[in-house]
């Protein structure tokens, strides 16, 4: 099921099918998405086929004569082919003479039911994209009847993860999850054929396909056994920083998340109008640094329709959200469906069971609002932060309520450290912040404002070194 990427830009024609559970919005809306990783994909978009149907789950997927309108694009026949030849007897020939007049007619009306074929395509489609996860059997239907290559929504998010993913982790898990969405779509080349079964075989042998899903088996086997120990790897780091703290953003896919960890730390992180352009979690000190130090982590985007395989695969990046002290839920609030977006955000972050911890709506790309609107979502979200990353003072006024917040459940105290301990002021400067010093003849006294946590430990550590 990988796209080619070795060949010039190809034509895709969408397929849409609406459910009656399905608002005519969220319908649009999820089309829009589909033609936006489409593109992200690197394919143009030229058309689309849409109808409304009982269910997803029908072998054609689409009615009749939906199938002819998307055969004109992409010039197939609009007619499922039989993958078996069957030899009738006699009266079964009969019958299906007898009954062809009916089933034509019948064809007729569901053609008559739709809507008009189009009357001239422009540019033929090289490839069909459905809305909707497909079976095996559905999408062999829909290449014979369209004669082109067919992909459903989760090959297409599967694809584009493999080409942004970065790091080995990532490599991995996105592997893991092409192997997993692979598998029962492997198809039998062999004309099942059994291979020898020899030593550990199945008794007169297995069939390519069984042996071709028994490797991917294994090698899925292997590339969790290797993603663990790499999981290990980012525990022991996530561990040595849980002195300090943390905020992950978190939301949906484009929503900002990567311009506002670039604006708000100062790094060199990927900024691109792409869905999925960072899949990798990248943790950086707030810049200009505060006491105590606060950590910024920007984690994965999620989607509507996300493969929960791929949610499962993407654990160990979402678990710097499992570790965050507050989660930034970061939404375009430019998009008119940034709400559903927002349900789909906090239904990922349940399912990783970062549901209970603290967080802080932001509303994102403030600037692409006229000044009724902005009114409008402060008075819906009063607890917000709307924002624009292109504007200073709105990232400082972003900046302030994520210290504030912090500093609520602080505590001011003075605290003395003997000249002959000085080597903890070092270590206090770094954590916490410093209100006021003062010196004496035996040491400096700091008021200081922490977390109960830390003001506990370094007040041991005091004990401890001066034996008081």
């Amino acid at each position: 099921m990988t796209v080619p990427t070795d060949k010039p830009i190809q034509n895709s024609v969408l397929v849409g099918i609406q459910l009656p559970q399905v608002s005519n919005e969220e319908f649009a809306s999820s089309m829009q998405e589909l033609s936006r990783l489409v593109k992200t994909l690197g394919y143009n978009v030229v058309g689309q086929v849409v109808q409304k149907r009982g269910s997803d789950r029908n072998a054609m997927v689409l009615g009749a004569g939906k199938l002819k309108e998307l055969a004109q694009w992409t010039g197939g026949t609009g007619e499922v082919t039989s993958l078996v030849v069957r030899k009738l007897s006699k009266a079964a020939v009969k019958w299906e003479a007898d009954n062809a007049a009916e089933t034509s007619s019948e064809k007729l009306e569901e053609i008559d039911e739709t809507e008009e074929l189009p009357s001239e395509v422009k540019e033929s489609a090289h490839v069909v994209i459905v809305d909707t996860d497909l079976s095996p059997s559905q999408i062999r239907n829909l290449e014979s009847a369209t004669g082109v290559t067919v992909l459903d929504r989760t090959g297409v998010i599967i694809e584009i993860f493999s080409r942004h993913a970065k790091t080995k982790a990532a490599r991995l898990q996105v592997e893991i999850a092409r192997l997993t969405y692979v598998a029962p779509r492997l198809r039998e080349t062999g004309g099942g054929k059994d291979r020898g079964g020899g030593i550990g075989g199945k008794g007169a042998g297995e069939s390519a396909l069984e042996l071709d899903k028994r490797k991917i088996r294994d090698r899925i086997k292997e590339l969790k056994t290797e993603l663990a120990a790499i999981g290990d790897q980012h525990q022991i780091r996530r561990n040595h920083r849980d002195q300090e703290i943390s905020v992950a953003l978190v939301g949906y896919t484009n929503a900002g998340k990567s311009s506002l960890m670039r604006a708000m730390t100062g790094s060199e992180v990927l900024v691109a109008d792409k869905l999925f352009a960072t899949l990798d979690t990248t943790v950086r000190p707030l810049y200009p640094e505060s006491r105590p130090k606060i950590l910024l982590s920007d984690t994965v985007g999620f989607i509507k329709k996300l493969p929960h395989d791929l949610v499962a695969s993407f654990k160990s990046t979402l678990d710097e959200a499992l570790n965050a002290s507050l989660l930034l839920f970061v939404v375009d609030a430019s998009d008119s469906s940034f709400r559903s977006q927002l349900a789909v955000t906090k239904s990922v972050i349940g399912e990783v069971g970062a549901k209970e911890i603290p967080n802080l709506l932001i509303l994102n790309k403030r600037d692409q609002l006229s000044n009724d609107e902005q009114v409008a979502l402060s008075a819906e979200f009063p607890d917000a932060v709307m924002i624009s990353t292109r504007n200073n003072d709105d990232l400082k006024k972003l900046r302030d309520n994520i210290l504030s917040y912090f500093e609520d459940d602080m505590l001011d105290e003075d605290l003395f450290v003997p000249y002959a301990t000085s080597g903890i002021i070092g270590e206090v400067r770094a954590k916490v912040r410093v209100l006021s010093e003062s010196y004496d003849a035996a040491g400096v006294t700091l008021k200081i404002r922490s977390s109960p946590k830390f003001l506990a430990q370094i007040k041991k550590k005091l004990e401890k070194v001066t034996g008081g």
